[in-house]
């Protein structure tokens, strides 16, 4: 299986192979797309933790039951994508065209996620999530509550804004 994973992703890696398939039903696509989004929130910070890295493979493992190493090839995957990407627009048309309205908020949360791990949220985070979330057309209550509980799944208590 990991191996039809790899040839699958191998042929997606560019944002253009990416577009051209605008197809709901190519998973394979719809993960790579979410794993470059999981990823953009981890380049948002100025530091690549680890803990950031970890909460992406395991937000790619809840959202698709992957096995760890389809979770980390993915991860892979998607970090060299993000690096060739010019914008982001190719990977989250793919997700607000193909997931309702609670998948994609499930999948601002998984970001946000991303976002704590490290114990803290930058400025740059926080403009690339918003960024995100506008993109997906998130409404903003419903960006604050994902937001909110991904703060305290992370440990972090309630914040002030």
């Amino acid at each position: 299986m990991l191996k039809t994973l790899k040839d699958l992703f191998d042929g997606l890696l560019s944002p253009l192979a990416l577009t051209q398939a605008q197809h709901c039903d190519d998973d394979h696509a719809l993960q790579l797309a979410t794993a470059v989004l999981l990823v953009e929130v981890m380049r948002a910070d100025a530091t690549f933790a680890e803990d950031e890295r970890d909460a992406i493979r395991r937000a790619l493992a809840e959202k698709f039951a992957l096995a760890a190493d389809e979770a980390d090839r993915l991860t892979e995957l998607a970090e060299t994508a993000a690096r060739q990407a010019t914008d982001l627009f190719a990977f989250t048309s793919r997700i607000d065209q193909c997931w309702d309205m609670p998948a994609k908020v499930r999948m601002i949360e998984l970001m946000w996620g991303v976002a704590y791990a490290d114990g803290r949220l930058s400025d740059h985070e926080r403009h690339v999530m918003w960024r995100l979330a506008d993109l997906l057309h998130i409404p903003q209550g419903a960006y604050v509550h994902a937001r909110m509980r991904a703060r305290q799944a992370a440990g972090l208590g309630d914040e002030a804004s």
